[in-house]
Order: structure tokens, then sequence, then C-alpha cells
């Protein structure tokens, strides 16, 4: 064991001066030999958790990310800190694998990254046996846990086999870590991993600095580039899309006015989606337009929004890509353009696959719990947190429904116009064909079908187009309508319309504010942006700074961050440390950054 005690290690090696929530508690517990599992949102600091017990307990630490695309950065962050660690895995040539494997049977590695199918080959863990009664394993750290559950929407089948390390190591505490996980993941976990007896420690999951935001779709890319002029115009981010030739369209279509986005789906060769991950890493201002396989693990602090132009699969899928904004504790923004097709869209996705029935049960109660979010009234973090089983103290006063309260109104004889509508109509036909007949507009498909004839024709004239819109929305999400797969997404009547129709029931619905008018200019930023960076952005000495992180970053060949993280940065230019004893009290610059790098900052602050 290391003769430095865990606070000693998070202030010379990490710049930290105190461990945050339950970080002290998990350390102390693993590096006593204790097996954990833990659930912390992203940028809660999980990576400590591993990291610290890992350089109290003797031997080399071994740590299982499906990630290989990033073990690079992870390792070069480690480095940058002067801990001894390592990656090994497929981008490695048989003499680099050797180098690492002869470094670790000398024991002069602390921290090995490896890969799940890479650690479950039979002579890698016969390699493991030799280092456990040679140098020593300090533990096992499972990252990403939640890839081990069949229901999770990351679900990689090799995680199951991670229950070997406890069977041929039973000596060798375990750590097991997700950023996301609902009960019955969480459960599986415990069972597939063999965690049984692990102590469990779970944090809260809110995020306090993310603003979460929902509008209508009107016309959502040029809704999405109002929103990045007006809060975002020179920041790193990322748009998901749910298809890869929407990625492909959006890219393009940001690229052509003057944003530099990038694309990034499974369909692209390896080379490309490399080449961009690398490009949204290590420099400032990529916006990464891409579908979910982009993402996982992805460790830039400053990603300062994460916008959705289609609806996620699921409240955790949601949770976790949102998870991306804000690593570093700064405020960032959550925003998703939702409206009716996505709806539609979904639910006709999960219908037609082929997965069996049960499956297909749990995936509708997921996407029900996120379109409840979507048309809920109440707070945004209130209702992500009991979606995960925990209770918010208050209002956050940072989401659309807080900052914004949003109107509900009786809907009840609206609800029953539309299920009328959609019933007398033969339940076949889309909504744009609906508010027609309620509009009383005169088309031909209204003449072909004789729809000018039915009792709802012109009935709902006191409700505009956008206003209908709204209510058939909020119908299908309640889950009063659904999409008729043999009638190519017509709209027929679900089981909750019956009360409905029969008034029994009350319908509210939420009313819809207007779209917010574009900004003019690209200069023009938001409150968030105000807010995030307290004016640095209008202090050249900012810039100043930035330049320096940037050549050092592109002197060694890492990303920025890896230098100092953003909110290193501006504390750094908050403070204006004078001496290298005063630039050793910011958060985040242990020893060796302090040695490497403090001069040098110190002359962009005396320039």
């Amino acid at each position: 064991m290391s003769t430095r005690n865990p606070h000693q290690i998070l202030q010379e090696i990490f710049g930290y001066s105190a461990f945050r929530g339950a970080q002290q508690a998990i350390v102390e517990h693993v590096a006593a030999g204790g097996d954990a599992l833990v659930l912390m949102p992203t940028g809660g600091g999980k990576s400590l958790c591993y990291q610290v017990p890992a350089l109290l307990r003797d031997g080399v630490a071994i740590i299982v990310s499906p990630l290989i695309a990033l073990m690079q950065d992870q390792v070069d962050a480690l480095q940058q800190l002067g801990v001894r660690a390592a990656f090994l895995n497929s981008s490695l040539d048989a003499d680099a694998a050797r180098a690492v494997l002869s470094r670790m049977h000398r024991g002069e590695l602390d921290m090995l990254y490896v890969a799940p199918e890479r650690l479950l080959l039979p002579n890698f863990l016969s390699t493991l046996e030799q280092i456990e009664s040679g140098p020593g394993l300090a533990l096992f750290a499972i990252d990403e846990a939640h890839c081990v559950s069949q229901w999770g929407h990351d679900f990689r089948p090799e995680y199951r086999g991670l229950t070997v390390l406890h069977e041929r190591f039973p000596k060798v505490p375990r750590i097991a870590l997700t950023a996301t996980a609902d009960a019955p993941t969480r459960a599986e976990i415990v069972e597939r991993l063999a965690l049984e007896d692990a102590r469990q420690f779970v944090s809260s999951f809110d995020r306090p600095n993310i603003r979460y935001r929902v509008t209508q779709k009107a016309n959502a890319r040029q809704q999405l580039e109002a929103f990045l002029e007006a809060e975002h115009p020179n920041d790193a981010g990322i748009v998901y899309c749910l298809s890869r030739k929407k990625v492909e369209e959006t890219a393009a279509w940001l690229k052509e006015r003057g944003w530099d986005a990038l694309p990034y789906h499974a369909g692209l060769d390896a080379a490309t989606r490399n080449a961009n991950q690398r490009r949204f890493l290590r420099e400032e201002g990529i916006i990464m337009v891409a579908t979910v396989a982009f993402g996982m693990g992805i460790d830039k602090p400053n990603v300062r929004f994460v916008a959705h132009l289609d609806l996620p699969k699921s409240m955790e899928g949601y949770y976790q890509e949102t998870g991306r904004a804000g690593r570093d504790g700064l405020p960032a923004n959550a925003w998703m353009a939702y409206g009716l097709g996505d709806v539609v869209s979904m639910r006709q996705m999960l219908d037609s696959g082929d997965a069996p029935e049960e499956r297909k049960r749990v995936e509708r109660r997921k996407l029900d719990a996120l379109l409840g979010f979507c048309e809920s009234t109440a707070c945004r973090h209130q209702t992500i947190l009991r979606y995960f089983g925990e209770e918010h103290p208050g209002d956050c006063g940072q989401c659309d429904n807080c900052l914004q309260p949003v109107d509900t109104w009786d809907a009840t004889q609206a609800a029953q116009m539309a299920l009328s509508c959609v019933y007398r109509t033969g339940q076949r036909f889309g909504v744009v064909h609906l508010i027609d007949v309620l509009l009383g507009k005169k088309t031909e498909k209204i003449a072909q079908f004789n729809h000018h004839t039915l009792s709802t024709y012109g009935i709902g004239e006191a409700l505009n187009q956008a206003q209908w819109s709204s209510v058939f929305r909020q119908l299908v999400a309640g889950g009063f309508l659904e999409a008729d797969m043999a009638a190519y997404g017509g709209l027929k009547l679900a089981e909750a319309a019956r009360p409905v129709l029969k008034g029994q029931q009350e319908v509210w619905l939420r009313r819809d504010v207007e779209p917010a008018r574009r900004k003019s200019s690209k200069a023009e930023r938001g409150a968030m942006a105000r807010e995030a960076y307290a004016g640095a952005n209008d202090d050249p000495l900012w810039q100043a700074l930035k330049d320096k992180r940037m050549a050092l970053a592109r002197e060694q060949g890492v990303p920025p961050y890896v230098i100092f993280h953003d909110s290193t940065l501006l504390e750094i230019l908050n403070r204006r440390p004078q001496t290298l004893d005063e630039m050793a009290q910011i958060s985040g610059v242990g020893q060796a950054k302090l040695m490497r790098y403090g001069d040098a900052f110190l002359e962009v602050l005396e320039g």
C-alpha cells in the first residue's frame, strides 16, 4: 500500500483540495479491498473513484472500458499527471502490445486500460494470474457497467463474461461504474457481474448546471441555428439525429451556414469516424452531428450544449446523451425540438421491430416516460430525478418550465372533437388530413372521401392549425391515440379514449408557447453563455490563456482539456496567480502540471 493518504494523492497528483460527494467513501472502501457499484452522473467524478485507490494499492489497476477510440486520450491525461498509465487494444501493433505487457510484468504500470474482448482472451487472463503473483493486481474497474444489461441501450454481450474476474481473482477488489441505470438495470448489473456483496454508492442524478429545454418543432434546422446563434456561437457541442441520412444532411447544412460541423455515425468508415472524433476532442468549437453511436465515454469537459433534432428512445438515453454537456460543472444547455412525427415514428419503430414482446413492453414504458417528460409542465429536473427514484427539493430555476411556467387549459372538448374525428373518418388518416376536416377545409382528399359530410367537418374552427397539431401531439403522447401500422401511420383510438368520448374524464393539456423570434447575429450571446463565462469571452486575456493551452496541446498531440479544463483556466483568469505557489492553489493544478506548465501560464498573465 502507498504511504500517502487519499487526500495527499488527490492534491498532489490531481490538483484538487477536496473530494466531492461520495468520492471519499468510495475511495476508502475500494482501497481497503471492498467491492463497489458506483452510480454517479456524468461529470460527477467517477474516474477518481478508481484512479485514487489504484494509486493507493500495490500493483497495477486494470480498467475495463468498451471505448477503444478514447483510451488514448484517457491515458494521455493520466500521463500528464505523472501517472504510469497505458492501454492495450487492437489499435496497437504486436511490438507495441508486447512492450506494454513487459512494462506490466516489470511492475512499471499503475493503470492499464483494456477492452473487454481483450481481457477475456485466455492468454490475457493467464497473464493477469502471473501479474497477481508478481507485481500484483491493485483492482479491477469496470467502466460503463450498464453495458451488461440486455435491457439497456448500450448492451455489449462481452460484458457478460466479466464474472470471470470474480471467479479467477476473488481477492482483487472490483469497482463497477455507470452514469445511468434505473432500478431494473441496476439489479441486472449486480446479478450479471456477481456484485451481490458489493457496497452500492448511488449519488444524486441531478445535473444542476444543465438547463433543459424542449421546444415544439416548426422548422427544426432553423430553430437549431437560432439556438446556436443566440447562445453558442463559438462553443463545442453535439447534435443528435435518429438516422444516418439526417446526420449527414444536417452536418452538411450547418457547414454551408458557416458552422464547423462534422458527421458521425456507424455507417462511416472507421478512419473517417476516428478523424472526426479526434478533431472534436482536440479542437475548440467543433459541432458533432451524430447518431447515438457517438458519445459514450466522451471525456471532453467543455461540451457546452447537446441538442436533439429527434426524440431519443428512452429517459435513460436522453439522460445519458444530455449528460455529455457541462462535465466541467459550468452551465450547459440540453435543447430538444420535438413534434408529433417523433412520437409516431418512435412508436412505429418499436412496434415493427423483431424484439420479443416482453422487450417491446419494456421499451414502450421507457418511451412513454420520455414523452411524459416532453409534455410535462413540471420542473424538468424534478421529472428526471423522479424517474430514477430520487426526489428534487424544489423548482430548479434552470429549465424552460421553471423559467417560463407553462399554462394548461381544459382541452376536454377539443380532445372529444379530435377523437371523434379520428373515429368518424375510419381510424386510418394522418394528422394533417384530420386537422383539415376539423377546420372545414375544401381539399381534394376531403372531397374524395366525402369527409365534408361528416358531423366533425368544420367543428374545430375555434382553434388554428398549430393549436390542433399540439392537441393531436399530446393525445398521442398521452396514449389516447396511437399510430396504426396497417394504415401507414394513420391514427386510431386507444382504449384510453373511451372515457374521454363518453364524457367521463377531463383532459388538460399544456398550452404551447409561440416559438421565439430568431436572433440576428452570431455575435449576440444568450444568458447562458454570459453566465457560463462571466464575461471571459470579452476578455483578451481569456483568449490568450486558451491560445497558450492550444499551443501546448498541439506540441504534445493531446486535447486542450488534457492540459487544463476550462474551469481551471477560468480560475486562473479570475484569480491571476503571480507565483508558482499561488498557481498551485488553483483547482486542477497538481504537482506534475505545475512543474510542466506553471511558468508558461504565468508568462501569459504577466504579458
